[in-house]
């Protein structure tokens, strides 16, 4: 008997109820993080650490890996413990087979994923680690690389990294690596050179993309922090619960409204306990709003449609910075032809029975990588001595109406020192977050860096045998940036990478406390200034430092 209530506490443990324990309501907690994208788990796994606090972790979605109970698969993973979150491979099919119960549907007005462990959950894993220009140059005083260099240490001794992800160690589907090399390499004068060893250089540099995979499988914090935290009595984990406002007194927060399947409860907090948000950058800003924190006109708005549970506006704490500075890196897909090329198509339900039979025995093979084939950098110096980062890659097959044997899609992107942001506002009638119009080319400036950067990579194509189909090739600069502007399917795409809605100095100070408020706090992609590099591992290595910072505060 004892064996089996043992069993069953971890089962509910590891895949958390849908449905709010009683013990929810009358137990205060002394952390509760909104939120299980990666900073929300490695915060809330942190601050477990500490047997004396009572942590919940609260994720508005539900299962996703395997491990956490995902069933959703296509057939030929039938009889495994694999979700389609687990197969590297399975990434791109997200987009060809959407899955309802990992994306976000009516809760955002961008993609996104709503589910244990976030976006880490759907995305392709990249695990680049920022330049430490980017700390000091873009974060304030506490945040430089060297404050985070124990955080980015303890991040790598704790999540797994390989830019080898196939377990025979075999590079699979190369033919667009040897091409870009040929290209960027020899042609355009870039190193090909281990990325993450080699952090700091992000001009001129090209390389394997780096993957947070484990064992074959797609990794991430839930399989590394979150399986640690399930294990201590002190930490729990409960899904299926949706966040819609914290209840505060003032400046204090003590607790949380939820919802669970249409009803509602409070969940509440100790007398010295915190809320960390963590739902990630239009999410966070939209909980922080309907909270009363906010920008007065959109708070205004909110009460008039019932949405801060009776607020008085004595009560709300203005401030316009939340939502403010919204970004994500500006995308043009450019697909490109050689004839080296070999496209690679991956399926959801029918992979090649070759592959298919690789990965399943072996976990080797085209689907233990998401299918990037490289990573380049470059940086574009401005006349006022700034500098913008720019960043390409090459996906295994084509893109649109590119899509022959011989085609693979560039993805060309702008990232750090870009001028152009906007902010998150709410739908007028679902009160639902999405990005403002501004958030793309508001500074024209960065679409002169973008079209630059391409230019520069046409310009070494001669004699490589690859050309760029829905871009001429002798395009001209102001050319360039006539059509990365336009409105195409090959332009002005989101890559989700959205941050730097909720920033230091305005938002939250630099122990991650919200403006106004004693003991919130916003942890995720909302507090960084936009990277050089896909942001995930940048958010990872947020949460060790608020980490630092918040338990020093809780004593």
């Amino acid at each position: 008997m004892f064996s089996l209530f043992l069993g069953l506490f971890f089962l509910l443990s590891t895949y958390a109820s849908p449905i709010l324990p009683e013990s929810l309501a009358v137990t205060p907690y002394d952390v509760i993080v909104v939120g299980s994208g990666p900073a929300g788990v490695i915060i809330a796994s942190r601050l477990s650490e500490n047997s004396a606090r009572k942590v919940l972790l609260i994720e508005g979605g539900g299962p996703s890996y395997g491990v956490t109970g995902g069933t959703e698969r296509p057939q030929w993973l039938a009889g495994t413990n694999l979700s389609r979150v687990d197969v590297p491979g399975l990434y791109s099919t997200i987009f060809s087979n959407p899955s309802n119960n990992l994306l976000c549907q009516n809760k955002t007005k961008v993609y996104g994923a709503c589910t244990i462990g976030g976006n880490s959950a759907i995305n392709a894993g990249l695990f680049y680690e920022p330049p430490a220009s980017d700390f000091d140059l873009y974060f304030p005083a506490g945040w430089k690389h060297a404050d985070l260099v124990p955080s980015i240490n303890r991040l790598y001794q704790t999540q797994p990294s390989t830019d080898k992800p196939s377990l025979d160690g075999i590079y699979y589907e190369q033919s667009d690596y040897d091409a870009a090399k040929q290209w960027l390499v020899n042609n355009a004068g870039y190193t090909e050179l281990d990325i993450n060893a080699n952090a700091a250089r992000k001009t001129k540099v090209f390389g394997h993309p780096v993957y947070d995979y484990a064992n074959g499988q797609r990794g991430g914090p839930v399989i590394s922090y979150l399986q640690t935290a399930l294990k201590r009595p002190n930490f729990q984990l409960q899904s299926g619960t949706w966040v819609q406002r914290i209840v505060r007194k003032g400046s204090q927060a003590t607790g949380v409204v939820v919802n669970v399947g249409g009803r509602t409860s409070t969940i509440r907090l100790s007398r010295k306990g915190r809320v960390i948000v963590s739902g990630g950058a239009l999410k966070s800003p939209e909980l922080l709003m309907k909270s009363g924190i906010g920008d007065p006109a959109v708070l205004t708005t909110l009460a008039a449609a019932n949405q801060l549970g009776g607020l008085p506006s004595s009560q709300w704490i203005n401030n316009t910075a939340v939502g403010n500075g919204l970004f994500d890196s500006p995308n043009t897909f450019i697909a490109m032809e050689g004839p080296t090329i070999q496209a690679y198509n991956y399926q959801y339900d029918s992979p090649i029975p070759s592959d298919k039979d690789l990965y399943l025995t072996k976990k080797s093979g085209p689907y233990s990588i998401a299918g990037g084939s490289c990573s380049f950098w470059d940086t574009i110096e401005h006349a006022d001595g700034t500098v913008a980062g720019v960043q390409g890659g090459l996906s295994a097959g084509g893109y649109e109406a590119y899509t022959d044997a011989m085609t693979v899609v560039m993805n060309i992107y702008g990232t750090s020192g870009l001028g152009s942001s906007g902010k998150v506002v709410l739908d007028n009638t679902t009160f639902l977050p999405g990005p403002s119009a501004s958030v793309f080319y508001s500074d024209p400036r960065d679409a002169q860096d973008i079209a630059t950067f391409i230019r520069r990579l046409f310009d070494a194509l001669p004699g490589t045998g690859l050309r760029p189909l829905n871009l001429n090739q002798t395009a001209t600069v102001p050319e360039i940036v006539q059509y990365i502007t336009s409105d195409t399917p090959y332009t002005r795409g989101q890559v989700n990478h959205w941050s730097s809605s909720c920033r230091f100095g305005a938002c939250v100070d630099a122990n991650t406390t919200v403006v106004g408020m004693g003991n919130v706090h916003v942890v995720d992609a909302s507090i960084l200034a936009p990277l050089s590099v896909n942001p995930q591992m940048g958010v990872m290595i947020a949460a060790e430092r608020a980490w630092e910072l918040i338990d020093c505060l809780m004593g």
